[in-house]
């Protein structure tokens, strides 16, 4: 094994080059450059598996073993991963297996230092010395530019058709519909296919203010994923994965220019928040 690092500078503060390298659609950008359409199935907290994947169902499984938001992530590779199922180790597997991939952000006068350090098997050092820096800067490009999508995401261990009922259901929505305790969701009706359309009214539980929350849906599978656009033609996507005994729920989505990305990403993590404490604590 080798041990290689590349670095790049970004005019960006930490926070906004961490979700340039981590949210999933900016991942899927900057890591086109070693595979197109590369994709990742994990919750991403510390110590979760993750699978590295290729669209042909190729790939690596691996654990993340550090995450310390906006400083360090750190991934353990293990294993192979084929048709998307997990391999033993081979001879071959086991020259890699235990090698590390890490990321370490630093911030200096407005300027992100980010610094790559991996194991790599030698014959493929040279691939990496080659593409690595093209991908960075590919994390640079996102970062220095507007935010164009956000990522939020639960995780559960209630099964997915259970999930994916309580999501989507009218019923089920009213009730975790909200992203504070002084708002609810009194309303909701959802015309679940392509072309059908939702609304819920998201209202103050004072009375003071509402609205409805409205979208036609341009993708529907069913029990995992569906793509709708809001009112204001902003794009959502949502995704259910399946990950040992875990059912990821990932939404990607669009900002809006009136409030900030932190305020728009916290408001739809704790609409997330409520409907997995919903989903887990009701029979």
């Amino acid at each position: 094994m080798k041990k290689i690092n590349f670095s790049i500078d970004i005019k960006a503060s930490k926070e906004k080059v961490w979700y340039s390298l981590w949210d999933e659609e900016n991942y899927e950008n900057w890591t086109s450059a070693f595979c197109e359409g590369s994709f990742t199935i994990s919750d991403w907290n510390e110590g979760s598996k993750i699978h590295f994947m290729s669209p042909s169902g190729g790939g690596m499984n691996s654990k993340i073993s550090i995450k310390k938001p906006f400083d360090i992530m750190s991934f353990v590779h293990l294993g192979e991963i084929k048709e998307f199922r997990e391999m033993p180790n081979t001879p071959e597997t086991q020259q890699w297996s235990g090698s590390e991939e890490r990321y370490d952000l630093t911030e200096k006068e407005g300027i992100t230092t980010v610094t790559a350090t991996m194991d790599v098997v030698e014959k493929f050092a040279d691939y990496f010395s080659e593409t690595f820096p093209k991908a960075l800067q590919k994390v640079k490009e996102i970062a220095e530019n507007e935010t164009n999508s956000i990522t939020v995401r639960v995780s559960t261990k209630e099964s997915l058709e259970k999930a994916w009922n309580y999501f989507t259901k009218p019923e089920h929505i009213v009730n975790w519909n909200n992203a504070s305790d002084d708002w609810h969701c009194p309303k909701s009706e959802n015309d679940l296919k392509v072309g059908g359309t939702f609304t819920a009214t998201m209202a103050a539980k004072d009375g003071s203010v509402s609205f409805d929350f409205t979208g036609i849906y341009s993708e529907v599978v069913p029990m995992k994923k569906f793509v709708y656009t809001i009112a204001d033609g902003r794009k959502v996507t949502v995704k259910f994965d399946v990950l040992d005994n875990l059912v990821i729920i990932t939404e990607n989505f669009e900002p809006e220019n009136i409030h900030s990305i932190e305020l728009q990403r916290g408001g739809w993590q704790s609409i997330l928040d409520n409907f997995k404490k919903y989903l887990e604590n009701k029979g």
